[in-house]
């Protein structure tokens, strides 16, 4: 399947036989004080230096959240969103929790865009995915529910399937779905990348679905993550994970992934690997 995603002016295709799509996790005041204060003030300027790191570092598509406390959500995410496309044509996901902000963002972009994101609650698919078939876009979608987190493949493919039916309910093609298979912390629990492999795999096996997840997410707690993660990423490519939500600023996991779709066959005659070798050997010279 192709998730087909786009600004004003650029398309970017995610699927099995695409390079790996890296969505740049930056653009968000989660952890940074500073920024949320920023943000609180009407103070957007920080949003620039973001979008560039971002792009600099090698990403595809640009997560943006607008979550902070004691500010009017839909009206900062639209007024970044719109900010965002005037300083570049990359595709953008748009993240947050709440239906107002999700509409006005999608009312602000041009583009197709994939929404970050929806659970697996009859409830919540209700009110979520009406709005992704009135606008066309394209929703990540993560096979948790009311019973909390599965703890097994088996469990988070049911809940999976389940969420198909009420997307194909809704009148979204498949083509659209894009599922988080959660990745889990391997600090917390030893099997829990493993299970998250296995689902990875089977999804990919029965439903041929495009797939992301927070990346970072399995070395939480534990030194040197930034080693854990670009570990991890090609082995869940290998088993069919087609995008991640990621931070495009962190070379060492942004080269392993280029080197995994070299190596998985993405990357046809490695033109990519040249062309981002070679632009880092001039980017040195000229540093």
């Amino acid at each position: 399947m192709h998730t087909v995603l786009s600004s004003s002016s650029k398309t970017l295709t995610i699927g099995h036989d695409q390079p790996f799509c890296i969505i740049g996790e930056r653009i968000n005041p989660t952890g940074r004080k500073k920024y949320q204060e920023q943000l609180r003030a009407g103070d957007l300027s920080q949003i620039t230096v973001d979008v560039q790191q971002q792009v600099d570092g090698g990403a595809d598509v640009l997560d943006v959240n607008m979550g902070v406390p004691l500010t009017d959500e839909p009206e900062l995410l639209a007024r970044a969103i719109k900010m965002i496309q005037g300083l570049t044509d990359l595709p953008i996901c748009i993240d947050s929790s709440i239906i107002e902000a999700l509409s006005a963002g999608l009312t602000a972009y041009e583009g197709k865009a994939l929404v970050n994101s929806v659970t697996g609650e009859d409830e919540r698919m209700d009110i979520i995915l009406p709005l992704i078939k009135t606008h066309g876009a394209a929703i990540i979608a993560l096979p948790n529910d009311e019973t909390g987190i599965p703890a097994t493949a088996k469990e988070r493919l049911d809940i999976v399937e389940k969420i198909m039916r009420s997307v194909e309910r809704h009148g979204i093609p498949l083509d659209d779905l894009v599922i988080d298979p959660l990745a889990m912390t391997v600090g917390a629990d030893p099997e829990a990348v493993k299970i998250t492999l296995e689902a990875v795999y089977q999804i990919r096996e029965r439903h041929g679905l495009n797939m992301t997840m927070g990346a970072s997410n399995v070395s939480f707690g534990l030194p040197n993550r930034h080693a854990v993660n670009a570990a991890f990423l090609p082995m869940a490519m290998s088993m069919g994970l087609t995008s991640a939500v990621m931070d495009a600023r962190t070379p060492e996991i942004v080269t392993s992934v280029r080197a995994a779709d070299l190596l998985l066959g993405l990357d046809e005659w490695g033109a990519n690997w040249i062309t981002r070798f070679r632009a880092q050997q001039a980017l040195s010279a000229n540093g």
